[in-house]
């Protein structure tokens, strides 16, 4: 469409040609004529500025509008920048939103994790206390079966007792009548001289009530209850103690050299790792794991960590922040555990450790300084550690090789590290203590910690006591 002033343009040529068309015939007409063609004239001027009022008018109008077109255009322009600034800040908060969600699930399956984890070792405990309520249940039973068969016996050493009464009695009588017979005869030159002793009544029946006593407490023996009748009730509430102890402290160990290399963890980054590679390469029926270790910390943390794919707690000795001071959860195949005592670790001095474990039994041993800490059974017995899993020194992991918690992690050092697929005896675990030469058959050492990260420092030296 054209503007109005276009249209307004064609409109007055027309006017100016009627115009100019009337002036040259009033030129040629008479006088008379000309009165009312200047009438027509005026009106014609008076019409001429009433459409130059209306157009201007409608001029004005149009100016108005687009002014206000243009102010419209400015403000679609001012919403067109903060719809994008609105967008860009949305985007943002999407990225950020996106990556919190992203922390909240990583925290909500780690908690999941855990929980099943304390479920699993609830489980275990309700299980051994319900065991251990079941044997203790058992050895009553037992017991008050001996009680009966002792009760049964001792009231047939009375009715015995009874009987014998009267012959000891006509024995006394005897004797004295014979006594009597030997004082009226006197002595002779020829016979010896016998002196016989007045004989008691507990002389004759002492010996006769002790056999009673062994014959009838022979058919009862097999009620007795069994000799390892207390450790064995022991092994059944293991989870929740400290397995059977001997009295600390141990002694502080000498001069040690050439325990090869040392690892040293300076603080509790979740980086701080040694990865012992390659890992189990069969199956683990028994195991020993000895090394020398030194921690100041408040809490041992957790010195080995071993995880697969089924099972992200197949062999941990683990230690964090929330257990009693030096208390190490030995675990194998999860929830399994026991509770091993090692507080006097945390002086800050070299020691030396052994945790020793065979599915025969279940048996463990823990060894620190040469001497036998602590000692059980029933632990894991038949159970076989499965191959290929992901062994880790100084973290505890929640999956395979990662889930690392600084709360859990070992501060300290670490030195002579050694695996062994067998159980050692205490002579090989004693000359290890003492610097000796190492036992025979160890699938592992500190040599396979061909990687490690974070601040991990792998040092050589040649005493203990040199070591930083």
């Amino acid at each position: 469409m054209g503007s109005p002033t276009g249209r307004t343009l064609p409109f007055l040529l027309i006017l100016l040609h009627i115009y100019l068309h009337g002036a040259l015939s009033q030129a040629t007409s008479p006088v008379g004529q000309r009165k009312p063609f200047f009438e027509r004239l005026r009106r014609l001027e008076e019409q001429f500025q009433r459409f130059q009022e209306v157009t201007l008018t409608h001029l004005q109008g149009i100016a108005s509008h687009y002014n206000l077109s243009f102010d419209v255009e400015a403000g679609f322009r001012s919403l067109a920048r903060e719809s994008r600034a609105v967008a860009l800040a949305l985007n943002q908060s999407q990225v950020a939103m996106q990556g919190e969600l992203g922390h909240l699930q990583t925290w909500v399956r780690r908690t999941q994790r855990r929980g099943r984890k304390a479920d699993r070792r609830l489980l275990a405990l309700s299980a051994a206390v319900s065991e251990g309520s079941a044997r203790c249940a058992r050895e009553q039973e037992t017991q008050g079966a001996a009680i009966s068969g002792l009760a049964r016996d001792v009231q047939a050493l009375q009715d015995t007792l009874l009987r014998l009464t009267p012959l000891v009695q006509s024995q006394g009588t005897r004797l004295a009548a014979l006594e009597g017979q030997l004082r009226v005869a006197g002595p002779s030159p020829a016979a010896p001289k016998v002196t016989l002793a007045p004989s008691r009544p507990s002389d004759w029946s002492a010996p006769q009530l002790q056999g009673g006593r062994q014959a009838s407490r022979a058919p009862s023996e097999p009620r007795d209850p069994p000799p390892d009748f207390a450790h064995h009730l022991q092994g059944a509430q293991e989870p929740l103690g400290l397995g059977n102890q001997q009295a600390w402290p141990p002694k502080s160990p000498g001069e040690v050299c050439n325990v090869g290399p040392a690892l040293i963890f300076p603080n509790a980054s979740t980086a701080n790792v040694g990865f012992l590679r390659p890992s189990f390469l069969t199956g683990l029926r028994a195991l020993s794991i000895c090394s020398w270790v030194r921690t100041a910390a408040d809490h041992l943390g957790t010195l080995l960590s071993y995880a697969t794919e089924e099972n992200d707690n197949k062999l941990v000795l683990h230690g964090r922040d929330s257990l009693a001071p030096g208390s190490v959860h030995f675990v194998i195949g999860d929830p399994a555990f026991r509770e091993l005592p090692l507080q006097p670790l945390l002086d800050g001095q070299w020691h030396h450790v052994c945790v020793i474990w065979t599915s025969v039994l279940g048996r463990y041993w823990l060894h620190v300084d040469r001497r036998l800490v602590a000692t059980g059974s029933h632990f894991r017995e038949g159970y076989e550690i499965p191959p290929g899993g992901s062994l880790v020194l100084g973290q505890e992991q929640d999956h395979v090789g990662g889930g690392f918690d600084s709360s859990e992690a070992f501060v300290g050092s670490m030195a002579g590290l050694a695996i062994w697929d067998r159980v050692l005896v205490p002579g090989e675990v004693s000359n290890l203590a003492m610097g000796k030469a190492l036992p025979t058959g160890a699938i592992l050492t500190l040599a396979n910690a061909t990687s490690v990260g974070g601040f991990v420092q792998r040092v050589n030296c040649t005493c203990l006591q040199l070591c930083p």
